[in-house]
């Protein structure tokens, strides 16, 4: 899997930074993670193939993370997609987008289904198939919030051709035994999984945890996740700040990725007070030495 950043600025763009929003590319199709004022003018700057996305997740609707929607949405109408599109989101964003449709007459040659996440707060699975699985949770945050965990399912048990031929099992039954199942010979010996395969890959996790003030709340949401990324709006300077607008300090953000046990941290949704942002990653590494300040155009591996 990997993550590019298109936006990384809270609120308004300023300082060269752009509004929320991420790409994740899992296989051969990709996630945008919210879609902030100008994100497609940034998935042309970087590169992304517009036409290869397939979901959308809006974790809110404060305007920074969704205004750029419409314009996309549109713009894939008039690019001639015709692949469904799915957007998990707050139950009012379908409104505001038909409303939007309706006022310009604009006729998507496209399937567009919205799936609501209800505003009490929800923890559940949004999408499970064969490559990923996507899953949402509640943060703290002035309205209804929620993160997502995004897991790239690991690839299937490796065969040892060898060990199959020297066991005597059958082509038909090697789907089977990647998949993890032992085989029954034809006497009622059971030959173990393990003799005849070699693991594979490890699923790799990736955690967005959105706009949120600090809370433990979501901690077993995200424990042990290969990378997450954690809101840091302000700097610990500026905790009163954060508390008052429900946002997270730099700090705070180390001190949660510490108590999630997770792997790697990275920060972002930089308040425009702020025009230089190494002081948020000097100040998170004092408590979470695996951390990284996001940029716009970076790319990240999980």
């Amino acid at each position: 899997m990997k993550i590019t950043i298109l936006g990384n600025n809270s609120a308004i763009p300023a300082h060269g930074r752009n509004p929320s929003a991420q790409i994740a590319e899992i296989k051969d199709f990709l996630l945008l993670i919210d879609c902030g004022e100008g994100t497609q003018m940034q998935m042309i700057k970087y590169g992304i193939k517009r036409s290869k996305i397939r979901y959308i997740l809006i974790s809110h609707l404060h305007g920074d993370h969704y205004f750029g929607l419409i314009g996309l949405i549109n713009s894939f109408g008039l690019l001639g997609r015709t692949d469904p599109l799915h957007i998990y989101c707050p139950e009012l964003l379908p409104g505001i987008i038909q409303a939007q449709l309706d006022a310009s007459s604009a006729q998507l040659p496209y399937e567009l289904h919205f799936h609501i996440i209800a505003d009490t707060g929800e923890r559940r699975v949004l999408v499970d198939d064969a490559v990923c699985r996507i899953s949402c949770f509640p943060v703290d945050h002035r309205i209804a919030t929620h993160g997502f965990v995004i897991t790239e399912k690991a690839k299937a048990r490796k065969l040892d051709l060898e060990a199959c031929r020297r066991y005597e099992i059958p082509q038909y039954f090697y789907k089977r035994l990647q998949a993890g199942e032992d085989y029954e010979q034809k006497d009622g010996t059971i030959v173990k999984n393990e003799w005849v395969t070699l693991p594979g890959l490890e699923d790799k996790v990736y955690a967005y945890c959105a706009d949120t003030r600090h809370t433990l709340s979501f901690v077993e949401d995200v424990a042990a996740a290969d990378l997450i990324y954690h809101e840091s709006t302000y700097l610990e300077a500026d905790a009163d700040l954060a508390i008052l607008r429900y946002h997270s300090t730099a700090a705070q953000a180390a001190a949660f990725a510490e108590a999630a046990g997770v792997k790697r941290l990275l920060l972002g949704h930089y308040s425009s007070r702020y025009k230089e942002i190494e002081a948020f990653e000097a100040e998170a590494k004092r408590r979470f030495p695996n951390t990284v300040a996001s940029f716009e155009g970076m790319e990240i591996r999980v």
